[in-house]
C-alpha cells in the first residue's frame, strides 16, 4: 500500500498543480498542463510523442515505489457525466450497492457479452465507454466483482469506487 502523502509528492514532483488526495484509496485530483506533462514525461524517460498522462504517472510510481500500478485517469467534468449517466440511478437504496468500475481501456465486445450474459436481480452491470456500472444488491463479497471475475477471468484492468466516492471525486 502506498501512503497518500507520498503519492501526492510523486504527483507534485511531476509538476502537476492543485494535487489533492481523497481518502487512502489512490484517488488523486490534480491539474495537468501540457507543458508540465511534457516535462514530466521527459524526466521519466518517456517520449512526449508516445507518452500519455497515464503512462507518465505509472512510470513515476514504479520509479518512486518500486512496483507497477495501473493508472486510470478521468478528466474532472467526465466524473460528473459518469454520475449523470448512471443507468441504475434511483434503483439502489445505499451507496454500498452501487459501484463504478473505471477501466484502463474500453472492454472488447466479446468480453462485454461475457460479463452481461447472465444478469440477475441481485447483480446488474452496464458498460459505457471506459466505465462499468455495477448495481450489487447483496454487496460486493459474493458478486462477480468481489470474486475477481472481471480482472482474472476477463483480464480487464479496473479500479472500483462506490457511488459515494465517485460523488466526492466529482466535487474535488
Amino acid at each position: 500500500m502506498i501512503k497518500m502523502e507520498e503519492l501526492r509528492r510523486t504527483f507534485e514532483a511531476l509538476r502537476f498543480e492543485n494535487v489533492i488526495s481523497y481518502i487512502n484509496s489512490g484517488n488523486i485530483a490534480f491539474d495537468a498542463h501540457d507543458r508540465a506533462l511534457q516535462k514530466a514525461a521527459q524526466s521519466n524517460g518517456i517520449s512526449s510523442q508516445h507518452g500519455s498522462l497515464e503512462s507518465t504517472i505509472e512510470t513515476a510510481i514504479r520509479k518512486d515505489f518500486g512496483k507497477p500500478v495501473p493508472v486510470m485517469v478521468r478528466e474532472q467534468p467526465h466524473i460528473q457525466t459518469i454520475l449523470d449517466n448512471n443507468p441504475f440511478a434511483g434503483q439502489f437504496e445505499s451507496h454500498k450497492e452501487m459501484y463504478v468500475l473505471f477501466m484502463k481501456d474500453e472492454m472488447p465486445a466479446q468480453k462485454q457479452a461475457h460479463l452481461l450474459a447472465n444478469p440477475s436481480e441481485d447483480q446488474r452491470f452496464e458498460i459505457c465507454g471506459r466505465e462499468i456500472y455495477c448495481h450489487l444488491k447483496l454487496g460486493v463479497a459474493d458478486s462477480l466483482l468481489g470474486k475477481g471475475f472481471i480482472e482474472k477471468k476477463l483480464k480487464v484492468q479496473i479500479t472500483a469506487r462506490n457511488c459515494r466516492t465517485v460523488q466526492k471525486l466529482a466535487s474535488l
